[in-house]
């Protein structure tokens, strides 16, 4: 990617969302992002396992979705930059009607996203910081596509963790399980700790980098979907062991560093 493609782009800071695609082998992402990438990948091999699992689980999450509920629409929050089977592609594949939002709020998933969406319908994405739940709940982007009154699907894959405790990402998701209807479902995925030296080691390097990641342990993970929200079977479990399509043999140490769980509003 040129320095010249997308304007207003602080190339001296590593992004999340474009570390994340270069971890995927994507191309969307600029050498300060490599850096950060490749500091997983060469101090910590194995981490981008990480990665990988939790894509994976949230294509069979989505998946699950729209071929076992009635839900057609879907809120993705902090989506990061297209890859292959993003939430529209698996959605759509299995049944075409299906809505989706992408929320993001780095200028390269803007740029891109929509051109890869312009000839979607069906699909937008907007530039907003999640923390900001007010202003994509009310945004006239997410209402043209998205009827709150009707089961929703909203979607925070691998970025509650990237919120600090004071940012209070609980907050957040109570602030969308009180404003989506009955029968809707809210999926998460989350850095998990061990309280074991890798997810440390980690942790400090994202805080290093970035300033924020936080590595939750299972039951702080689960205490995110707070008292609204019912979480399904199998419970919060590493991204791998989520309703896998195959049995799952002895997970790796990295494996186990990524949770996912999927829960219903009664």
């Amino acid at each position: 990617m040129s320095g010249q493609e997308i304007a207003g782009v602080d190339q001296t800071r590593p992004s999340i969302a474009r570390t994340y695609d270069y971890l995927l082998g994507g191309k969307d992402n600029f050498a300060v992002d490599r850096a950060l990438g490749d500091k997983f990948i060469k101090d910590l091999p194995g981490s981008q396992a990480i990665a990988h699992d939790n894509r994976a689980a949230l294509i069979r999450a989505v998946r699950e979705i729209v071929t076992t509920t009635k839900v057609r629409q879907f809120v993705d929050l902090g989506s990061g930059l297209p890859t292959a089977d993003n939430v529209h592609q698996v959605a759509q594949r299995y049944t075409p009607e299906t809505k989706v939002v992408y929320v993001d709020n780095d200028p390269v998933v803007l740029a891109h996203g929509r051109a890869l969406l312009e000839e979607n319908e069906r699909t937008t994405v907007l530039q907003a910081d999640l923390r900001d739940a007010e202003s994509i709940y009310t945004s006239g982007q997410t209402g043209a596509l998205i009827d709150f009154g009707k089961p929703v699907a909203i979607v925070l894959s691998a970025v509650l963790h990237h919120l600090n405790d004071d940012e209070d990402p609980a907050a957040l998701v109570r602030f969308w399980a009180e404003r989506i209807a009955s029968g809707s479902y809210v999926f998460i995925s989350h850095f998990r700790s061990e309280n074991d030296p890798r997810s440390a080691e980690m942790q400090e390097l994202l805080q290093g980098s970035l300033g924020r990641g936080r590595w939750r342990t299972d039951d702080e993970i689960r205490a995110l979907f707070g008292a609204g929200l019912e979480v399904l079977e199998p419970g919060i479990v590493p991204a791998a062991e989520w309703r896998p399509e195959q049995p799952v043999d002895d997970l790796t140490d990295w494996e186990r560093l990524i949770a996912a769980g999927l829960a219903v509003k009664p």
